[in-house]
């Protein structure tokens, strides 16, 4: 399905972009407008590997495309590196909020670590602060070109350090000014959510929902240590809950699957996966399967009735959006507007939102879907 130089396609006569989206996975450092980088960098005196826009955000997908979730988080050193000011946060953050909000995304959750970006001398609350600015004003920049989006923040801990205690209360004390949430993020293979116990017991005792970044880059023991140690309330990709299903035959299209007993857990507790499919890709999380889309066992977990949901991961890293990862699906897996709006309301249904809103956000998503 081609993707317009607008970044839209069309399905079934429809625009994708114009269809009303919900973003779970999307990370701030990894939605960096090249343009800004540039603009950014040349203010602090930052070396940046191009400085041409265009040809930033080539380089962006050639290091990302690597097949290594190590690889893939080098990128981030750029990015992060002109995140480091309120000026920087603010920016990025508004702008983040406009691009999602141009396609067609009407309620988002950005996470990102406030611990990274401490190095000119911000304190962790001043951070929060500055990206909350650059979100409130990227609402109302969206709101003045008739476009309504929300967007929240999830304060996220870096799971190779020792400071998500401290994280966790600070995305408590942000709760009901921005913070929907905590997620812990980084290398995962050898730092499981257990790690984190402490934090994660404190978020609980606080009744603040959580998401951990699971069943990427490590199996089903760090996707079973997010549910017990992490009581995530969502699987971050989540993808490698596949490893716990055995094809047992096939007839035609009928497959019989046997389930273990933690993906039988995740499927009927409709715990949600934040699949990403082309970061999932690039960064070798789905290399059991294969190493095309084809490969990706985003279909076997929608049809066998786990809560699927898409999303970007990183849309400067990727080079996409949500537009294109959807169409990507539907050219793919031979997906209709009705399965786009399931991937939608699944997304709705596991945001970090009251229920009252929770439903708001479906009912405006069958119209639209409906239109």
């Amino acid at each position: 399905m081609p993707i317009d130089q607008h970044g839209d396609a069309l399905l079934d006569g429809t625009s994708i972009r114009a269809l009303p989206k919900v973003s779970l996975h999307d990370h701030l450092d990894g939605g960096v407008r090249p343009q800004t980088i540039i603009e950014l960098a040349d203010a602090i005196d930052l070396e940046v590997p191009e400085t041409d826009a265009d040809d930033l955000a080539d380089w962006f997908a050639e290091k990302s495309d690597s097949g290594s979730l190590v690889e893939y988080l080098k990128t981030f050193d750029l990015t992060t590196g002109v995140m480091q000011t309120r000026e920087g946060l603010t920016r990025v953050a508004r702008e983040f909020v406009e691009d999602l909000a141009a396609d067609g995304v009407i309620y988002g959750e950005v996470r990102w670590a406030p611990e990274q970006h401490l190095s000119s001398g911000l304190s962790l609350d001043e951070a929060v602060a500055a990206v909350q600015e650059g979100i409130e004003e990227g609402e109302d920049a969206a709101e003045r070109q008739g476009r309504d989006i929300r967007v929240g923040q999830l304060i996220t801990a870096m799971r190779h350090t020792d400071r998500s205690l401290e994280i966790a209360k600070l995305a408590v004390q942000w709760r009901s000014r921005g913070a929907v949430g905590f997620d812990i993020a980084g290398p995962e293979d050898g730092f499981p959510p257990s790690h984190h116990r402490e934090a994660f017991d404190y978020l609980a005792s606080e009744f603040f929902p959580a998401t951990v970044h699971a069943g990427e880059a490590a199996g089903l023991d760090s996707i079973r240590s997010a549910l017990i140690d992490g009581r995530a309330l969502r699987l971050g990709h989540g993808v490698r809950i596949a490893e716990d299903l055995e094809v047992v035959s096939r007839a035609g299209e009928e497959v019989l699957v046997q389930f273990g007993e933690l993906a039988r857990w995740v499927r009927d507790r409709e715990i949600p996966l934040e699949l990403s499919p082309s970061s999932n890709l690039q960064t070798g999380a789905i290399e059991r399967w294969g190493t095309t889309m084809e490969d990706h066992p985003f279909d076997l977990l929608y049809q066998l009735g786990f809560s699927v949901t898409v999303n970007v991961d990183n849309r400067t890293m990727s080079r996409t959006s949500l537009t294109r990862e959807l169409a990507l699906l539907a050219e793919t897996f031979e997906y209709g507007l009705d399965d786009l709006e399931v991937f939608q309301l699944n997304a709705a249904a596991g945001a970090f939102l009251a229920v009252e809103e929770r439903e708001e956000l479906i009912e405006l998503i069958s119209e639209g879907f409906s239109a």
